[in-house]
């Protein structure tokens, strides 16, 4: 090497390490991460130890995902890295999470759970930090120009439930949900599905988030669905259980709900039950009886193929090697599976932009205009571009609307048919103002 080589080889190295002792006189902003080896930053957030629903398989997922891909040398050449942060259910922590995202100037919150859009969306849409792939819980999920959802959310989910019972011939239906903002949304959501089946509106049936037993619940709903109902004062809704239909949608506590109603349906007229997946998961089956759970022929419906099917191989293999024991990583867990399709949009986009600074705002420039995002047909192929938002009031950030339809079978969550359920018509009929 000549001396002029060296002497410009040493400048470039002294400039590079001046740049990186004061970097705001270097301009990197906020959510920037430079080409080289420095890792690439994101975020994954979601409730832990709290009375409420918990996520906790979902940041799991997201540290088993970042050992994988790094163990398989990054993302084109860079190593990925995940902070968690937990919300705790509330709309402080969910605030805080958001304010530590962009004090680690991450590129990307990916793969969350949280409640609390509210708080949370506003900071992140401060530091323009896109929000890729929540779990679908919180309406700015589906309504602020930063969240790229990979799934239809509890809008999809209910509103396919509502299709679902109503193909299965369920005239009389009580829906159990729990007595927050977000639960008044349902009803409407359900009833919209319902319609759509040819079937009336639902009994609706509110229940407090954080109960340990739900037996006043569960005579209402059994009430609604036409059992016994001289007994339980509310004849209007007629004494045959032939099409009676209750559902539960209380995220963390339908397991509580189901062994109230369990107890309470011993001495009445048996009705069907159904519920969502994330409400109604396979453990919750196991842990009830398996075969002899009396969650038996329960209706379930969902975003994504059952846990079985062979498309979710890869998310398996990557739980067995890399999620180092942690019971909470469920491969059937909904919120679990989520995690798993946001990284899997994720690492596509960060693939697309090799060569080019990773940074918040080319991450959303990628997820703008970028090709549509195969997820190996976990979902159909994502874009979200203007042209693929649903022409819907309320959600106009879905640009996922297929459900599946699952029973549990033998004790099993299995398909009632194959493929998806394109919900799309249902939910542009804007439900919520039903």
């Amino acid at each position: 090497m000549t001396v002029r080589r060296r002497s410009a080889l040493t400048k470039a190295v002294t400039a590079a390490v001046a740049c990186a002792a004061v970097l705001s006189g270097c301009g990197i902003m906020p959510g920037t991460a430079e080409a080289g080896n420095d890792p690439i930053t994101v975020m994954t957030w979601a409730p832990e130890g709290t009375k409420a629903t918990n996520m906790p398989g979902m940041p799991g997922m997201a540290k088993a995902y970042a050992r994988w891909i790094n163990a398989e040398g990054g993302i084109n050449g860079r190593p990925l890295k995940v902070l968690t942060c937990n919300d705790h259910n509330d709309t402080v922590s969910a605030a805080r999470c958001a304010a530590r995202a962009t004090k680690e100037e991450v590129v990307a919150v990916v793969g969350s759970y949280s409640q609390h859009g509210r708080s949370f969306m506003s900071g992140l849409e401060s530091a323009g930090i896109p929000y890729i792939g929540g779990y679908g819980v919180a309406d700015e999920e589906f309504s602020s120009p930063l969240s790229y959802p990979v799934n239809g959310g509890l809008p999809a989910l209910v509103a396919g439930n509502g299709r679902q019972l109503a193909a299965g011939g369920c005239g009389h239906v009580s829906l159990v949900r729990p007595d927050t903002i977000a639960g008044d949304q349902l009803p409407p959501l359900l009833n919209a599905g319902l319609a759509d089946g040819g079937a009336g509106p639902a009994k609706d049936v509110r229940a407090a988030e954080d109960a340990s037993a739900y037996t006043r619940q569960a005579h209402q709903a059994l009430a609604g669905a036409g059992a016994d109902p001289e007994r339980y004062g509310l004849a209007r809704y007629g004494g045959s259980t032939e099409d009676g239909c209750v559902t539960a949608v209380l995220g963390g506590r339908t397991d509580t709900f189901f062994d109230s109603f369990r107890r309470v349906q011993e001495d009445s007229p048996r009705v069907r039950t159904a519920s969502v997946l994330g409400s109604l998961r396979q453990s919750l089956v196991d842990r009830s009886g398996g075969r002899r759970s009396p969650l038996e022929g329960a209706y379930a419906t969902g975003w994504y193929p059952v846990a079985s099917d062979p498309r979710w191989g890869p998310m398996k293999d990557v739980i067995r090697e890399h999620a180092f024991g942690d019971n909470h990583v469920d491969g059937s867990d909904p919120g679990v599976q989520t995690t798993w399709v946001a990284y899997t949009v994720l690492r596509q986009v960060l693939r697309s932009l090799d060569g080019e600074p990773v940074t918040a705002k080319s991450v959303r420039r990628a997820l703008d205009n970028g090709a549509p995002v195969g997820t190996g047909g976990l979902t159909p192929k994502l874009n979200w571009s203007f042209g693929n938002m649903l022409a819907a009031r309320e959600f106009p950030r879905i640009v996922n609307t297929m459900v599946t339809y699952q029973r549990v079978r033998d004790g099993r969550l299995t398909p009632v048919r194959e493929g998806f359920v394109d919900l799309a018509k249902t939910l542009e009929g804007d439900p919520t103002t039903s």
